[in-house]
């Protein structure tokens, strides 16, 4: 919205030019001042609304970005599973020692170290942990729906550029147009004076005066070429381009609808389908099943164990097989107070998120109100710039008659016409902006 108030303050700039020729007088002419800038307003490859989106879609790195982060948060709840899921090893062993040796440092125990070289497999289960995996396996799986809501947040905002841009491209283009008309007339006023100056009906002092209006509109003129060149190159970066196009804009035939009466059923609508709350919802569940994993080491694991396999190069002391199992219990009894910080680390951070929350919920319901302020505030515009333009249309031909007598401009008209074609692209705007704040997907 920053870009289209800055548009916004070079029309009222422009407005402000044409009201000072309508002092001097200014018939209509033909003439014009070259652009210099690199893009024509007639030029270009043609581009609708829906092909901007869609080549946003296809082309912006950020899509790919969001999406390649939800991958990966499905990995994570696939590695967190694989916790509950037996646990198989293959081993190769090959053991050359003095006869007799025993390791004598380093443990309580005094095992016997015999030459031999066998093979076989381990295979081990968890039996259980009292919750603390499947808990880690819910914050996994709470931490990809978020992940998922992010890159759908990410479609949206991406959405919402293009139509910025693809607006904001249809603004400085109209005000291009009025720009060069307004050239046209200064400068043909410049012609006429200055052919009743050579025959001494008009002073210098009038001369230079048109001159500075001239002027002032070459100004004008190049500050809305270089905002349409800029409004291009916002709009190409947004579609995923990595040099600017030469794109033309063409503006969407949607009809006009009035906006809501009230604006608490859209804020409603928001913190249900908004995907930034739903997605710092998820993380704030995923963060409480985090927590009570963690507030779960202090419970003891129990897990089944087996092995089996082949000794065929061994010493006399060693059998040509083995195989055993059995199960173990691990009771955790002190560690330093770790398991105790842990958990309060899990619990301060649940308590962070529930707090995040609580905020974007509160700034989601400001920012629908004020797009729903917005969107009526650019419906009312809608109206007054239509009598405007109809005003102007019905002054058309006093203006003709003003233009013979130096008391007009010919953009009254075009200014008029301008007007109106800004405020749809305003309410159009708005609604979009208002439906992104919604949570509503295109």
């Amino acid at each position: 919205m920053r870009a289209r108030r800055t548009v916004s303050g070079i029309l009222l700039a422009m407005m402000a030019t044409a009201a000072a020729g309508q002092q001097q007088g200014a018939p209509p002419q033909t003439a014009s001042m070259p652009t210099g800038g690199q893009t024509s307003t007639a030029g270009g490859r043609q581009l609708t609304l829906q092909e901007a989106e869609a080549i946003a879609f296809r082309n912006n790195p950020q899509i790919t970005v969001g999406k390649l982060q939800a991958l990966e948060a499905r990995e994570f709840v696939r590695e967190t599973r694989s916790a509950l899921l037996p646990q198989a090893n293959l081993s190769v062993t090959g053991v050359t020692s003095n006869p007799g040796t025993r390791i004598s440092a380093g443990y309580l125990t005094n095992p016997t170290v015999f030459p031999r070289a066998a093979a076989g497999a381990s295979v081990s289960q968890l039996i259980t942990d009292f919750g603390r995996t499947q808990n880690l396996l819910s914050s996994s799986e709470f931490a990809a729906k978020a992940a998922d809501q992010n890159a759908m947040a990410t479609k949206q905002q991406i959405v919402l550029a293009a139509d910025e841009a693809f607006y904001n491209t249809l603004d400085t283009k109209a005000l291009l147009h009025v720009a060069d008309e307004t050239v046209k007339e200064r400068q043909l006023r410049v012609d006429q004076v200055q052919a009743l100056t050579n025959a001494k009906l008009k002073s210098e002092l009038d001369l230079s005066f048109v001159k500075v209006d001239l002027a002032r509109a070459k100004l004008l003129l190049l500050d809305a070429q270089n905002n349409y060149d800029a409004s291009l190159s916002t709009l190409s970066a947004v579609l995923g381009y990595p040099d600017r196009q030469d794109l033309a804009a063409i503006e969407p035939a949607d009809e006009i609808q009035p906006p809501a009466p009230d604006a608490v059923p859209l804020i409603q609508q928001a913190l249900q389908q908004r995907p930034e709350v739903q997605s710092l919802a998820d993380e704030v569940s995923a963060a409480t099943k985090f927590s009570k994993a963690e507030h779960d080491l202090w419970w003891p694991t129990v897990n089944a164990l087996g092995v089996v396999g082949l000794a065929p190069v061994r010493d006399d002391h060693v059998s040509n097989w083995y195989g055993a199992v059995g199960v173990n219990i691990n009771i955790p009894v002190f560690n330093g107070f770790l398991f105790n910080a842990r958990a309060k680390t899990a619990d301060l951070e649940t308590e962070v998120k529930r707090k995040r929350l609580q905020d974007l919920e509160d700034n989601v319901a400001r920012d629908v109100r004020n797009s729903w302020l917005e969107t009526g505030k650019a419906y009312e515009r809608l109206s007054v710039t239509k009598q405007l333009r109809e005003q102007a249309s019905l002054a058309l031909e006093l203006a003709e008659a003003r233009y013979r007598l130096g008391l007009g401009t010919i953009v009254e008209y075009s200014q008029a016409d301008l007007q109106d074609t800004d405020a749809h692209y305003q309410y159009f705007l708005s609604q979009i902006v208002l439906a992104y704040e919604m949570g509503v997907s295109r």
